[in-house]
């Protein structure tokens, strides 16, 4: 809602769950809830623009009832259940190499002291260079099929560049059991061979191929901790959700699957 108590006119934008119903287009604007690392979140976005990165919205103002206002960016956003042309192995190398072109160009902002990013879908182990930690279909432009832009930085913190590749492979691959993949994804998947062609777009060094597994792992204990946390707080939309995609037991059943894949995962990454 605005300071005048009505909801913003525009196009509302679907997509997402934390904002859902509150992002809204106004012609070459998004207006959506700020979050509470806004006004850093926002220098940092405009340093990216300033160091060559094209493929992230350029904020505009923050709205004094708490909203901000950023560059619309046109193109497809993939939405569940994923079409298959979001699937292929061409717009999965370039989701790769869109988030190579962040971190690259990440690494030359220095993250602001002092504020406090969010921790529940950060890196554990801390970094220098802030991660997007969200990068979902639901969050990736494309253009002609391949991977131009990321949008929702709301989720950004300091991290390892591996951190976040390990968030998209969650997402892009996807790194979950069959079962759990069918629900959203196209079937059929090959989730090693798909796996090697995220890093191979990234362009993944043998040390992080080697690695890339067990964080993907990590960042998976670390998603279930996240939902277990909005589920305890009483979140309707994550509670829906769990019981939608078969609860705990859906967790359970990913979590044994990628411990019992880890060699062929790292097999496939080196090979």
């Amino acid at each position: 809602m605005t300071a005048e108590g009505r909801a913003p006119e525009g196009e509302a934008l679907v997509g997402g769950m934390v904002n859902a119903g509150a992002v809204f287009r106004r012609g070459a604007l998004v207006e959506r809830p700020a979050p509470p690392t806004a006004r850093a979140l926002h220098a940092h976005l405009l340093a990216l623009g300033e160091h060559g990165f094209d493929g992230a919205p350029t904020p505009v103002r923050l709205t004094g009832d708490g909203r901000e206002q950023l560059t619309f960016l046109p193109g497809d956003v993939a939405l569940p259940p994923f079409p298959a042309w979001a699937m292929t192995e061409n717009a999965l190398r370039s989701v790769g190499s869109l988030l190579r072109r962040l971190h690259e160009a990440s690494a030359r902002i220095p993250v602001e002291p002092g504020v406090e990013w969010p921790r529940s879908l950060a890196d554990p182990a801390g970094g220098t260079l802030l991660c997007h930690n969200d990068v979902c279909p639901d969050n990736v432009v494309f253009r002609d099929g391949r991977a131009a832009a990321l949008i929702d930085f709301d989720l950004a913190a300091p991290g390892r560049p591996l951190w976040d590749v390990a968030m998209a492979a969650r997402y892009w691959v996807p790194m979950v059991d069959p079962v759990s993949a069918s629900a959203l994804h196209p079937a059929g998947l090959d989730a090693p061979t798909r796996l090697r062609v995220l890093a191979d777009g990234y362009g993944l060094s043998p040390q992080e191929r080697a690695e890339l597994p067990g964080v993907i792992e990590q960042a998976t204990a670390t998603c279930r901790a996240f939902v277990a946390g909005r589920v305890a707080d009483g979140d309707p939309v994550y509670t829906e959700a769990l019981t939608e995609h078969g609860g705990w037991q859906r967790w359970d059943r990913a979590q044994k699957w990628l411990a019992a894949h880890h060699d062929v995962f790292t097999a496939a990454l080196l090979d």
